[in-house]
C-alpha cells in the first residue's frame, strides 16, 4: 500500500486555507508548547549568567505595570522621574529560550487583552483589516509580544514600527524577540535612508537584552534531521494515523509542497496543519531559490509551534538550503530553521 492509499493520511497540496482577520487575532497567543510557560519554568544555563539575568529583568518588567511612563513610544520624557521603557526587546541566538521567556511575560501581564503572534501574523493582520482597523482592533491592550522580529521587506518594518509607535502612545506594552538587534535589523539587507530611520526609532524606545548561551534543541542532538527509507516512512504514516483517532497524516512530495506554499500567503500556512499529527514529505532534495527556501522557512515556524512531527524520506531536511544562502543576509532564519526541522524529525 501506497502512503497516499493509507487510511487518514491527506495530502498538504491538496489544502487551500482561508483567515479572517478575525481568526488571526484570536489565534495571537502562545503556541502550544508554551501555554503554561512562566519565569519559573524556564531553565537558566548556568555557563550563561545572562539567561538568569533576563528572567530577572523580565520579572521587573512584568511587575512594574502601573507605574506611571511618560511619553509616546517616539516622544520625550516629560518628567525626570525614573520611567520603564515601554519596549523590552530579547536578543539572542536561536534555541536559548527567548520564545519561552516572552510568553512567560504575556501569562504574566494583567488584563484580558494581550497579544502574541509573530512579525508575519501582526503584518498579516494589517493585510486582512487595514491599517486603520488593526490600531483599533489593538488600542487598549496591555501587551503585544512579536516573536521573531526579523526583517524581510523595509515596507512591512515601516508599518509595524509605526503601528506600534501608535499603540505605545496609548499604554500598551511590547515585547519582541529576534536574532538581531534592533539597531542592526535589516543589515546587509537595505540601506534606505527612510528605513534605517525606522529602525533606530523603534531602538530607542527597546530595553535590548542580550541572551547568550547554546541552542538548546542541539544540546543533545548531533547529526542531521532524521531520513527513513520508504518502507518506514510508509510504516511511520501508517501508525500515527492508527494511534491518533480523528487526527490524519500528511503526505506530499517536497517538490508538491514548495510549489503549493507558493500560493498561500504565509499567514494561512497555520491552515493547511488543521487536524494532523504527521507531515509526511518524500524526495526532499536541495533548494537553489532563496524565494522558496524563505516560505519553506515559515512553513517550518508554523510546524513547529504547532509540535507536529515530520518524517521524511531523501536529503536531510537540514541540508536543503543550497548555494551562498547559509552565507547570506538571511543565514539566522536559515540556521534557525535547520535546528527546528532536527527537532521536528528526531523528536527532540
Amino acid at each position: 500500500m501506497s502512503p497516499s492509499e493509507t487510511t487518514g493520511v491527506v495530502s498538504l497540496a491538496a489544502r487551500s486555507p482561508e483567515i479572517s482577520g478575525a481568526q488571526i487575532v484570536a489565534s495571537l497567543v502562545p503556541p502550544r508548547q508554551f501555554e503554561t510557560a512562566s519565569f519559573e519554568s524556564y531553565r537558566p544555563d548556568a555557563d550563561f549568567p545572562s539567561q538568569a539575568e533576563a528572567v530577572t529583568i523580565l520579572t521587573e518588567f512584568a511587575d512594574s505595570w502601573g507605574v506611571q511612563k511618560s511619553g509616546g513610544f517616539f516622544g520625550r520624557k516629560k518628567n525626570k522621574a525614573p520611567a520603564v521603557k515601554p519596549g523590552v526587546y530579547l536578543d539572542g541566538g536561536f534555541g536559548v529560550g527567548k520564545t519561552h521567556l516572552l510568553a512567560a511575560l504575556w501569562h504574566a501581564a494583567p488584563g484580558p487583552r494581550k497579544y502574541f503572534g509573530t512579525f508575519i501574523e501582526y503584518t498579516a493582520l494589517v493585510g486582512a483589516l487595514g491599517y486603520a482597523a488593526t490600531v483599533e482592533e489593538l488600542r487598549g491592550s496591555t501587551l503585544i509580544c512579536i516573536d521573531e522580529f526579523e526583517l524581510d521587506d523595509p515596507g512591512d518594518t515601516m508599518v509595524m514600527t509605526r503601528l506600534l509607535g501608535e499603540l505605545v502612545a496609548t499604554g500598551t506594552r511590547i515585547a519582541a524577540t529576534s536574532n538581531t538587534p534592533p539597531n542592526a535589523l535589516g543589515e546587509g539587507r537595505f540601506a534606505a535612508a527612510d528605513f534605517l530611520r525606522e529602525i533606530q526609532a523603534m531602538s530607542d524606545n527597546f530595553r535590548t537584552l542580550r541572551i547568550d548561551g547554546n541552542d538548546y534543541r542541539r544540546r543533545s542532538i548531533e547529526g542531521h534531521a532524521a531520513v527513513r527509507d520508504d518502507a518506514a516512512y510508509t510504516e511511520a504514516l501508517e501508525d500515527a494515523t492508527a494511534r491518533r483517532a480523528g487526527d490524519d497524516a500528511s503526505d506530499d512530495t517536497f517538490d508538491d509542497l514548495i510549489q503549493h506554499l507558493s500560493t498561500v500567503h504565509p499567514s494561512r500556512y497555520i491552515g493547511l496543519l488543521d487536524g494532523l499529527s504527521l507531515i509526511g514529505l518524500r524526495d526532499v532534495h536541495v533548494l537553489d531559490s532563496q524565494t522558496e527556501a524563505l516560505r519553506l522557512v515559515a512553513f517550518i515556524d508554523r510546524v513547529y509551534d504547532a509540535q507536529i512531527p515530520i518524517v521524511q524520506t531523501g536529503t536531510p531536511l537540514d541540508e536543503v538550503f543550497g548555494g551562498d544562502m547559509l552565507s547570506g543576509g538571511y543565514r539566522k532564519k536559515y540556521l534557525r530553521s535547520m535546528s527546528r526541522m532536527i527537532a521536528l524529525t528526531t523528536g527532540e
